[in-house]
């Protein structure tokens, strides 16, 4: 029934949110193969329905960390400039040019496995203060952004979830990564769902998001964001640390054996 979809989208956005919004991560990323598999969105419907997910459940953590003012810097500026313009170009090669969804998975199994191993490594066991490289330049930052920005419109995951896990392990501290990371996430979705409903317009094909169960989910992320970006203030930073590399890491296990499957 229709309310039982509801409320179960209801509890696991709340859930993916409340435990991701602390380390950057909208909870997106994980929240596609439950579409794919649990809840049997269509392709491609299913990326815009996660960049839905994605503006309805954005705000509840940004308001968070708005009120603690960790909105402010230039790492939330130069994250936003370069994932903006990828979306949009992502979203034009989803519909037009898309590579299978295996491609997608094995892709990020293979980044998204040994970068989480390496934070959790890197974090259990970290380098002498004189041999630690210093953090990105502002361009590096920029490009990053951008090529996550195209990742982001083709499959509509939030970019936090690789820009995370690289940032703090070049040195940034989680508390700026991760509002810097979901204000990306939440401008690029918002862009991103705004391009696929212009190209539905033009395009034949199950493009439009699944509206009914991507507010349900962005509903109960918009929930789950706020208390988890209300408790990163109290987590510890290697806790944090340890929390993101162990997402990282076992998003690309998930991935790695949907692939093979």
């Amino acid at each position: 029934m229709e309310w039982e979809l509801g409320a179960a989208g209801l509890a696991v956005g709340m859930l993916i949110a409340a435990v991701t919004a602390p380390v950057g991560v909208s909870g997106a990323v994980f929240l596609l193969p439950v579409q794919l598999s649990v809840f049997a969105v269509p392709n491609p419907a299913v990326t815009p329905t996660n960049l839905l997910y994605n503006v309805v459940a954005g705000p509840g953590a940004l308001l968070r960390y708005r009120r603690n003012g960790a909105l402010r810097g230039p790492l939330v500026r130069r994250l936003v400039l370069g994932t903006l313009p990828g979306v949009i170009l992502g979203a034009v090669i989803r519909v037009f040019a898309l590579p299978g969804p295996n491609v997608f998975r094995l892709l990020v199994a293979a980044l998204m496995l040994p970068l989480g191993i390496w934070l959790i490594v890197r974090t259990l066991h970290p380098e002498p203060p004189e041999s630690r490289r210093p953090e990105p330049a502002p361009r590096t930052v920029t490009g990053l952004a951008l090529a996550v920005g195209v990742v982001g419109g083709v499959y509509g995951i939030g970019g936090g979830s690789i820009l995370g896990p690289v940032l703090v392990g070049r040195g940034v501290p989680v508390s700026q990564v991760a509002p810097a990371a979901l204000a990306s996430t939440f401008a690029t979705s918002l862009v991103g769902a705004s391009t696929y409903a212009l190209l539905s317009l033009a395009h034949s094909g199950s493009i439009a998001p699944d509206w009914f169960l991507g507010l349900a989910c962005g509903l109960g992320g918009l929930m789950g964001g706020y208390l988890g970006a209300h408790l990163q203030p109290r987590m510890p930073e290697t806790f944090l640390r340890l929390l993101l590399g162990a997402l990282a890491a076992g998003l690309g296990a998930l991935y790695a054996i949907n692939a093979l499957r």
